[in-house]
């Protein structure tokens, strides 16, 4: 397999994830790069939401670079703005959520607002939920995607945006009156998780070649559980990376960003 960048890694693994004839909601940069990629390959008749308001648009002029960019309602089946997309995830109209974050804990909660001190006096300010604090409490499933790194897996978050099994409770979603399953997958460029049915607690479902459970521990806060069935990573191959590279993000805007 030729040398594929992190960012790559990830968008090929995101697109494994997402399903055929499936509708995801999904958040700029890497998701939308990971559903081009999807509906190029195995999954031709995924349905795209973006946020402001487009559905099931056809991505044919170039990869919308935000969520409101016009390339993201080019031929779209319903524009009706953000209320309107909202309101379909609210009434179980889309199967998956698909957005990142700065810090996750081990029950697939996430933090996108800010990291260290306190709100009014942040060490880090992040953008904060956008619309994904809505997409994680009422889509189907929830697909978390960012880089391994111990700061951004940790035991317990410096703020919570967008809510996941919360404290690990069987009941936590229910009784928070949130809908869906909740968190499905957390993707990274050396690992992929899920989580455990009956503790809620993330587990490891594969990891990228030459990487073993041990490695992938020293790089989070918290205890990872490990599948029995643990697989190796499937890695993108040259065509695969062709459509990363030419067609889905040709000026390498997210796929050739580095990680610190």
């Amino acid at each position: 397999m030729p040398d594929c960048t992190p960012f790559e890694m990830i968008s090929y693994t995101g697109s494994r994830v997402l399903q055929d004839n499936k509708i995801v909601f999904v958040g700029t940069g890497l998701p939308i790069i990971a559903a081009m990629h999807a509906q190029l390959t195995h999954a031709p008749g995924l349905g795209l939401i973006f946020e402001a308001g487009a559905l099931s648009p056809i991505l044919d002029i170039g990869m919308p670079l935000s969520v409101g960019d016009t390339r993201a309602c080019r031929k779209a089946c319903f524009m009706k703005g953000l209320c309107a997309v909202f309101e379909l995830t609210q009434r179980g109209h889309a199967d998956y959520a698909f957005i990142g974050g700065a810090q996750i804990d081990p029950y697939g909660n996430v933090n996108s607002t800010f990291e260290g001190d306190s709100y009014r006096k942040p060490g880090t300010r992040f953008p904060g939920s956008g619309g994904a604090g809505a997409m994680a409490a009422n889509c189907e499933k929830t697909i978390i995607i960012m880089a391994l790194e111990k700061r951004r897996f940790v035991e317990k978050l410096d703020f919570l945006t967008n809510v996941g099994f919360g404290d690990g409770s069987p009941d936590f979603r229910e009784k928070a009156g949130v809908m869906g399953s909740g968190p499905y997958r957390v993707i990274t460029h050396e690992a992929l998780f899920g989580f455990d049915e009956s503790t809620k607690r993330m587990l490891l479902l594969e990891v990228a070649p030459g990487k073993t459970p041990e490695q992938i521990q020293e790089k989070v806060c918290f205890k990872v559980l490990v599948s029995p069935g643990l697989k190796k990573m499937k890695e993108p191959t040259k065509e695969d990376l062709r459509l990363l590279r030419e067609v889905c993000d040709p000026q390498g805007y997210f796929l050739q960003r580095k990680i610190k």
